[in-house]
């Protein structure tokens, strides 16, 4: 198995394979990953200062799969000595650096089995594919960055998880003063904050509110306008009902669910992630705003109801349009578009694979209930998706919530498949020599 992408979805699914492995020697299966980053990381650049993740601790790579595993945020607690201070700590929600820490912590133990700074630059059938019936094997091109050498392996199996995609408002192209949400700190740390003063932050989510307050309090000259296409800040509803919505018995509901059932999914549930803050994050930002009316001041401008139309350089600030009741033009040092990201994409890398990849009446890939792309017989090797899967699996397609169960099933279906492979081969009769 090749796994394109070694992030937490990826990084999970080498704990299954590991797990499976030791625990069926005669049944193992072999895995490789490539990662373009030089080292492991995981949205580096929101690792703010006391952000907590929005997901409990025991959604790891491993807990819902094997409660047992050396490779759970408890292990790694353990093994960091700091367990009991934890338990102290009376939370579910570590902050988001320590779980990059944890994950981390499982990476090194895969390093043998990782290329990073490489990339997969496309998939394709061997060259032999022609004369030897169905192919059961894929042809995987790697490139190594620096030396641009690309190098072929063979893999039966390829999971791809490359991650989503930044998403801008169409128009508006970034630069040194023009940030995405994903580059932020990266970015941040490359200026002086002196020399900031004012700042744009667009969007209503998370990392919008995130980064808000941030900018607020660590560049405390700086005019901050939080540009919300909403009235404000909406609440992520995380209540027990709601939540159920990540649970994996919720990946059947939605995926063998009907039209009608699947889209009251996204109706009812999309204030469980998109769009949509923490109680904490939101009651600090109005506390400054309320403290500023008490002062009789104002730095936090919050612009409901408005849009970034338009954004153009003037030397070392940046002109944006903002259209909310009317149309007014904001210059700032700094605008970061918090944005959101545009689904995980495989057609390209898939190039003429792509053919062999059956789509549903909308255009889209179909994907079997093992996450495994649904292709023509005339493809006899497993592709699988750790993201791009929202139309078939759900909201949990491309959150951690539901990865080390998803690693799971994965595994057990690359195993059901070479299971069923070989009896067939034992059903069929062997060829006369010579024929």
């Amino acid at each position: 198995m090749i796994g394109v992408g070694f992030g937490p979805s990826n990084l999970s699914l080498a704990v299954a394979l590991e797990e499976h492995n030791g625990h069926n020697p005669n049944e193992r299966i072999s895995g490789f990953f490539v990662e373009r980053q030089e080292s492991f990381g995981w949205h580096r650049s929101m690792l703010l200062p006391s952000a907590t993740m929005q997901i409990p601790f025991l959604k790891d790579v491993a807990t819902l799969r094997n409660p047992a595993s050396g490779y759970s945020f408890v292990s790694y607690l353990h093994a960091s000595g700091r367990l009991a201070s934890f338990i102290n700590n009376q939370t579910f929600f570590p902050t988001r650096q320590e779980f990059h820490k944890y994950l981390e912590w499982v990476a090194t133990q895969f390093t043998d089995q990782v290329s990073y700074g490489s990339e997969v630059i496309g998939l394709r059938l061997p060259a032999d594919s022609g004369s030897a019936g169905t192919p059961q094997h894929l042809t995987v091109d790697v490139r190594r960055r620096g030396s641009g050498r690309v190098e072929s392996v063979r893999a039966r199996n390829v999971v791809i998880s490359t991650g989503l995609v930044p998403r801008m408002p169409q128009g508006i192209q970034r630069d040194e003063r023009v940030w995405h949400s994903s580059e932020f700190l990266m970015r941040f740390r490359e200026t002086d904050p002196a020399g900031i003063k004012s700042v744009a932050v667009v969007g209503a989510g998370q990392s919008a509110a995130e980064i808000t307050r941030f900018m607020y309090d660590t560049v405390p000259q700086a005019e901050v306008y939080a540009i919300v296409p909403s009235y404000g800040y909406a609440l992520a509803d995380d209540t027990p009902f709601a939540n159920q919505v990540f649970d994996p018995g919720a990946v059947d509901d939605y995926y063998f669910g009907t039209d009608r059932t699947r889209q009251a999914f996204w109706d009812y549930h999309r204030n469980t992630n998109y769009s949509v803050a923490d109680d904490e994050v939101i009651r600090d930002l109005y506390r400054r705003s309320y403290d500023e009316d008490v002062r009789g001041g104002r730095r936090l401008h919050l612009l409901n109801l408005s849009r970034v139309t338009a954004a153009e350089r003037d030397g070392d600030r940046t002109r944006i349009n903002v259209t909310g009741g009317g149309v007014q033009e904001i210059v700032v040092d700094v605008c970061v578009f918090a944005t959101g990201y545009h689904n995980m994409e495989v057609s390209r890398l898939l190039g003429e694979l792509d053919r062999y990849c059956l789509r549903d009446e909308t255009g889209r890939h179909r994907v079997g209930r093992d996450y495994r792309l649904v292709t023509t017989p005339e493809l006899g090797c497993g592709i699988y998706l750790q993201g791009g899967t929202e139309h078939s699996h759900g909201l949990t397609s491309s959150l951690l919530s539901n990865i080390a169960v998803r690693s799971g099933e994965i595994t057990e279906s690359v195993i059901s498949h070479r299971r069923v492979e070989r009896e067939l081969a034992r059903a069929l009769p062997v060829e006369p020599a010579g024929r």
